[in-house]
């Protein structure tokens, strides 16, 4: 008997940070490998990835990790988990190059060697499970459904797809391939939901091509592209329209240049003309109707850098009168209210700003019709939808059940959710940890829901010091109580709430010496209580109280 389980360690009720094993008897097939930015809420997390426990504690039971495509959202966590458990690592020759970019970042992590590049006809034989491959639409090239075949039915990972019948060659789906699978016996589809929620019918990307070169053709200041490094298709549809329109590109950013490079190099971008691209140093000798600047941000973050060109505090790029800021990129509904605070910022600056969804429906993903194409397709017996917040898996759930799926038949988890297969049923058999690991600088998961507290506390009220010296042996106050605040209240114009708090500070304090019995961590909770009550009391507010005591040895002072 067969022994299946399906564990989704991200990407479920969540944004990206993809990651899904799949457990044939003793071995795990890991289905891409991603992180997501932080929301606003993450005051000063860098990226999250999924709490990789499971995966460490059975890293000697991983057949490999097979990588869909090369986004962050399914490559950018493998640096934090193959430089301590180097498994073989699979994917198509752009996706493994662009995975080697991602590894090469982390001075252990570059090190890793063990890596295979696959295509749509690549078939690997693992025992028990037969691993192949799908060619399919997305956004960057090299895109591909993965396919893994046991003796009890089919488990097919879609990766990001969407359907465009006037697709390139390189990002056409194989409808051939999908049917041939769906001939065969499909016991589980694990199905892109990012989509699910839109009722828009996606645009092809030759229409979205036509809108961006008619914009290019009518703007006669500089055009300033914001999107997303990786998405390769909306760069090169970039790079054709600017040459269509004699314009010159100026790419800014490393992670932009690098992926570009390596996109051409590979001849998955192309060049319409030798001299298209510019340098940062060719710039300023560009004129403006001649200009295209490409910017993607940090950790392909193009809102930030397009706030920071709004204020004169980009590095390279300053916003100005006639400038035209495109954003080519698609952004999540948690993301509207910087977008609509990066957009005033432009216009202040004397820009304007024009989104490629203000005229039509671009993305990457499956819509409605799609999804149930996919379905009516592979025939699966059970369906789980993943890649998507928790509305977007139960829009995905309506759709699947309007082809005819039975309700049981489809299955919503949360991450570390197990789904077995026992008795030709899959169902819920338990739990494992998948919370999120917040990266933070060089810091990785030391940074926790209460160091996030403490951050949200900091920025909302500020922070509230009181510094006392104290003699210990003669259980006395040395120095009267300093105050020092940031982000609490204006000093200048807050003597009598100052004043009143050191009062308070050295009863409290002086009240702790009296004790028979001193206790160092008693002072200072007994200092931070009362300052605390003190202060919501008299402001409605809780900044972050920081007692600073001091201890000094006045006979010792004075021989000194």
């Amino acid at each position: 008997m067969t022994d299946i389980k399906l564990v989704a360690l991200g990407g479920v009720r969540e944004s990206g940070k993809n990651m899904y094993a799949i457990e044939v008897d003793d071995q795990i097939f890991v289905a891409d490998f991603g992180l997501k930015y932080p929301d606003n809420e993450l005051l000063g997390i860098d990226i999250v990835i999924p709490d990789l426990t499971y995966l460490e504690e059975n890293a000697d039971r991983i057949a490999g990790i097979f990588l869909s495509h090369g986004h962050a959202d399914a490559i950018g966590a493998l640096p934090y988990f193959l430089k301590e458990h180097p498994v073989p690592v699979f994917g198509s020759e752009l996706t493994i190059a662009l995975a080697k970019l991602v590894m090469g970042s982390d001075k252990q992590a570059k090190k890793f060697k063990d890596f295979h590049v696959i295509n749509e006809d690549s078939v690997i034989d693992f025992g028990n499970v037969t691993v192949s491959f799908f060619r399919t639409t997305h956004s960057i090239p090299g895109s591909l459904g993965i396919d893994f075949e046991t003796k009890v039915g089919q488990i097919v990972y879609t990766g990001d797809f969407k359907f465009d019948q006037s697709a390139k060659p390189m990002y056409q789906t194989d409808l051939a391939r999908l049917v041939h699978i769906g001939e065969g016996k499909v016991l589980a589809l694990l199905s892109d939901s990012a989509n699910a929620e839109s009722p828009y019918v996606n645009a092809s990307e030759r229409e979205i091509y036509e809108n961006i070169r008619e914009i290019f053709k009518y703007q006669t200041g500089r055009i300033i592209v914001a999107g997303v490094a990786s998405n390769i298709e909306r760069v090169q549809q970039v790079l054709d329209a600017a040459s269509a329109t004699d314009r010159r590109v100026v790419l800014t950013g490393r992670d932009v240049e690098k992926i570009v490079r390596t996109a051409i190099d590979l001849k998955y971008i192309r060049l319409p003309k030798p001299d298209l691209l510019a340098t940062t140093k060719e710039l300023k000798s560009l004129k403006p109707e001649e200009t295209v600047i490409l910017e993607t941000g940090r950790m392909g973050e193009p809102l930030k850098s397009l706030a920071r060109m709004a204020t004169s505090k980009h590095r390279l790029i300053h916003i100005h009168e006639g400038d035209l800021v495109f954003i080519v990129t698609n952004t999540s509904h948690a993301m509207e209210t910087m977008v609509a605070k990066t957009r005033d910022l432009i216009y202040r600056a004397g820009g304007e700003v024009k989104a490629i969804s203000d005229d039509t429906h671009a993305s990457g993903h499956a819509n409605k019709n799609d999804l149930q194409l996919m379905i009516n397709l592979l025939h699966p017996k059970f369906l789980v939808p993943v890649q998507g917040e928790y509305r977007l898996l139960a829009a995905h759930q309506e759709i699947a059940e309007e082809t005819g799926m039975p309700a049981n038949h489809i299955f919503i988890t949360g991450p570390g959710d197990i789904l077995s297969y026992e008795k030709g049923m899959l169902r819920n058999s338990g739990h494992v940890d998948a919370g999120n690991t917040m990266i933070d600088g060089i810091g990785v998961g030391d940074i926790g829901n209460i160091v996030l507290r403490d951050r949200k506390m900091l920025a909302e009220d500020g922070i509230f010091i009181a510094v006392v010296t104290i003699d210990r042996k003669k259980r006395k106050i040395v120095a009267k109580p300093k105050i020092q605040s940031r982000g609490f209240v204006y000093m200048k114009t807050s003597k009598d709430l100052l004043k009143e708090s050191g009062d308070m500070v050295a009863k409290s304090v002086q009240k702790n010496l009296d004790k028979k019995e001193f206790d160092w961590s008693t002072l200072k909770q007994a200092v931070r209580d009362d300052l605390s009550h003190y202060l919501f009391d008299q402001t409605k507010r809780r900044p972050v109280i920081l007692p600073v005591i001091m201890e000094v040895n006045q006979n010792s002072a004075k021989r000194q």
